[in-house]
């Protein structure tokens, strides 16, 4: 490449692309360099002051905080580029929104707020004014203040950036459906070394120019993480942009650190992305270019800590490690560094950048964007303002046909995809609602969505691939971390989206579950963050018909990951049919700022409830299934609960052998579809009362209780009930292999026969004539044992149960 600048880091020689001289006039460069200055200023001043804001009386010890937290090293690169987004958002009326990837330039982004004005107009006691001015270096990273990084708080974020790597699929998430969006992202070069954010690079394979917005990525190169070097900053020109344009980019390099010349080369090299991105839509659009195109991306080199000192205490800091975090530790108490620092912060010139009043100078105000086209201010960054409800087909409609409980079978699954097809087809106008699925979706058996759309491709297609297109709106790739990141920031900017995928794997998003239910726990308390659509998840593919995948693809724990989350924030489902699934996947599509985990098996399995019945068990949430139940006389001998479908079927298989044994023991079914229910009400929004779960599962009669997961998780939510003492939780407990359906309930003692065992050595009730049945079962399992591994099948009996009712 060549260039009429270049500049020198490390050991490596970079040649920035080559604008044309003068790009920006002498007034342009100094608005530019204006607004920099004081978004700099007002970022050192948010890490270290918390008195004499503009510094109109000599810095001393007590304007200093006590204790100085925050991240410099970042913040002046993210200063500098969100300078020049707003001198595009002028010049060309662009709707934008910036997302960050270092979270730690949590300053910088408030700071931009503030000069915009957008941050005083939603928090009034931070006004442009030099009190505002000194409640806004005050609160950051303070008790009760705001976060060092970019967070819910902030306007015009959707990313906190607290974890790294999510940022590229967030952006790609906000631009799908949003063909006038653009949202330029910037990659930390910390960030670019995270498998995530490796991985969502390939985002440009899913982009569609003609429906879909556009992300302009920014890999900022500043050099370093906390301590060390990375290694894109450390890697030649040639082989980064290769690997750039390997990933199907074409790479522009800006890079250097001296201001002036930096402007004039950012602002060529940004408008002459902005314009391939138009001449990329205009063919799509107008044209009807169905060929792949080839995104503009920026690497932007400058120094880590540009503009800090450049040295303390005789050791580098402006381009070193030690700019990464707070540049002068001790100000506060050290007299040569609070000198050093007061020079710092002087040099900024704030005298030239903020009136008497604290407010800035107009100066300032010239490279603001008005209005919405405010980034601070983007109605895309609080995406409820956009948020408009589903179009939702009656899912009572899709009914399976209950003729009586446990005698049919049906893929609950399958009847789902054939809602969640018609939900797409409602919406294609709106194109607000995607569903998403690492490589799963048809093994999930929601192949139905084909039916209405194409998966979203825009790579290369061959005869015989199968339902492919760039306008598709099944998202597959097989990396749960991209997939959950598209999400993310599709609700986050006003859409609906559906995530299923394998239950053991849905581990692999457990960080990124975290940060979202952080970001929803902190928004739902912001009157001014508007509510999202929940994120839902179904988790199928699951635990006990992983027989055939082995110990490997065995894991329930997800459940356990989310019901950690805040109780306003998460909620979990197990509907036991196709119908409760129905129901409840209607209750999730509809509900906002939710998390919703929904638990269901793909294979064909009894049909218990109707819809009428489904839809009153599910409003309950628990309920006793009277039907299967023989203790409407009086108090039950034992109480049978169970969630999730296998557990249900095994309870019910147990409770049918059980009939047969002791025809007098009276029993009571208890299902549970929202597992939130079982806790106490004071804890969770939906759990019950005690008085409530008395009367399900007594005070005092044992209980056994199959569960889908953890048993572990049961003991947990009820933990302080009456008859916690008494209640015997069978689940998963980590025992697995290949095998087949019903040996893997053998093997973690879940299946009917140990569960009809646990009954009859807790009822002493029934006396010497439960010796023989004891005897009966614990030769069913010998004989189990026996048939699977002669046959490689279960027992005829177990193959072929369905419930005999009395």
């Amino acid at each position: 490449m060549t260039g009429e600048s270049t500049a020198t880091t490390g050991t490596t020689t970079w040649a920035t692309t080559a604008p044309a001289a003068g790009h920006l006039g002498r007034e342009e460069l100094d608005v530019l360099q204006t607004w920099w200055r004081a978004a700099n200023y007002l970022s050192v001043g948010q890490i270290y002051l918390m008195d004499n804001p503009l510094l109109r009386e000599p810095l001393k010890p007590e304007h200093i905080k006590p204790r100085l937290l925050g991240h410099w090293g970042t913040t002046p690169g993210l200063n500098f580029v969100y300078a020049h987004l707003n001198r595009a958002i002028r010049h060309r009326d662009l709707d934008m929104m910036y997302v960050i990837g270092p979270g730690h330039g949590g300053p910088g982004l408030v700071a931009g707020a503030w000069l915009e004005g957008t941050y005083s107009e939603i928090y009034p006691d931070v006004a442009r004014d030099y009190e505002g001015l000194q409640r806004l270096f005050t609160q950051f990273s303070f008790p009760g203040g705001v976060p060092s990084h970019v967070a819910p708080e902030t306007p015009g974020s959707i990313h906190e950036g607290g974890e790294l790597g999510y940022s590229l699929s967030h952006a790609f998430g906000a631009a799908f459906d949003n063909p006038e969006l653009i949202v330029p992202c910037v990659v930390g070069d910390g960030e670019a070394e995270t498998g995530p954010l490796a991985t969502s690079w390939h985002s440009n394979k899913f982009l569609d120019p003609a429906t879909d917005g556009a992300v302009l990525p920014i890999l900022h190169l500043n050099g370093y993480k906390i301590a060390s070097p990375t290694i894109p900053a450390r890697i030649p020109e040639e082989e980064l942009v290769s690997l750039m344009r390997g990933y199907g980019y074409e790479p522009h390099l800006v890079a250097g650190s001296e201001p002036e010349a930096m402007h004039q080369l950012f602002a060529a090299t940004l408008d002459r992305c902005l314009d391939e991105i138009s001449t990329i839509q205009h063919r799509a659009r107008r044209d009807g270019s169905v060929q792949r195109p080839r995104w503009p991306m920026i690497v932007l080199r400058t120094p880590k800590g540009w503009t800090a000192p450049s040295e303390v205490d005789g050791k580098r800091v402006e381009g070193s490690w030690r700019a990464h975090q707070v540049p002068i530790t001790d100000p506060r108490q050290n007299p040569e560094h609070l000198r050093i620092l007061e020079s710092w912060m002087r040099s900024y010139g704030p005298a030239e950048l903020f009136e008497e009043s604290g407010a800035p100078v107009p100066r300032i105000g010239e490279n603001n964007p008005a209005g919405p086209r405010r980034m601070s201010d983007n109605p895309h960054a609080n995406g409820g303002h956009l948020l408009r409800a589903l179009r939702m087909p009656d899912f009572r409609n899709y009914a399976v046909r209950v003729q009586q409980p446990g005698t049919d079978k049906a893929e609950a699954t399958k009847v789902l995809g054939e809602f969640l097809r018609d939900v797409m087809q409602r919406n294609a106008d709106e194109r607000n609602f995607r569903v998403f699925s690492p490589d799963e979706n048809n093994s999930n058996r929601l192949g139905a969505l084909l039916e209405v759309t194409a998966r979203a491709w825009d790579a290369e297609t061959e005869p015989g691939d199968d339902g492919l297109a760039p306008g598709g709106r099944v998202m597959e790739i097989l990396s749960e971390h991209t997939c959950q990141g598209w999400l993310e920031g599709y609700l986050l900017t006003g859409r609906h989206g559906f995530f299923s995928s394998y239950e053991a794997f849905a581990h692999i998003v457990d960080s990124m579950v975290n940060q979202h239910a952080k970001w929803l726990k902190v928004s739902t308390g912001l009157q001014w963050r508007q509510p999202i659509s929940s994120l839902n998840y179904l988790l199928t593919s699951h635990v006990w018909r992983q027989d055939h995948n082995g110990f490997s693809h065995q894991d329930p724990g997800f459940i356990d990951h989310v019901v950690n989350k805040k109780a306003e924030v998460v909620r979990v489902y197990l509907p036991p049919d196709a119908n409760t699934l129905l129901s409840v996947a209607d209750h999730c599509l509809r509900s906002r700022d939710y998390i919703n985990v929904v638990v269901a098996g793909k294979q064909p399995a009894p049909q218990y409830l109707d819809m009428e019945a489904a839809v009153v068990h599910n409003t309950k949430g628990i309920g006793i299934w009277d039907w299967a139940s023989n203790d409407q006389d009086g108090e039950p001998d034992v109480v049978l609960g169970c969630a999730g479908d296998v557990p249900t079927m095994e309870t019910l298989a147990a409770v049918d052998r059980l009939r047969g044994f002791f025809p007098d023991l009276r029993m009571r079914v208890v299902n549970v579809v929202d597992l939130m229910r079982l806790q106490d009400a004071g804890e969770h929004p939906h759990g019950l009362t005690d008085v409530e779960f008395d009367s399900l599962f007594t005070r005092d009669r044992p209980v056994i209780f199959a569960y889908h997961g953890y048993p572990w998780l049961i003991h947990r939510l009820t933990y302080r009930r009456n008859n916690h003492r008494n209640i015997h939780v069978r689940g998963y407990k980590e025992e697995g292999t290949t095998t087949t359906p019903f040996d893997m309930c053998v093997l973690n003692e879940i299946d009917r026969f140990n569960l009809a065992i646990d009954v009859i050595d807790r009822v002493p009730q029934l006396g010497a004539r439960a010796a023989y049945a004891r005897e009966a079962l614990t030769d069913k399992l010998v004989e189990h044992r026996h048939h699977v591994t002669t046959y490689g099948e279960d027992l005829p009996e177990v193959r072929n149960w369905t419930w005999s009712p009395q």
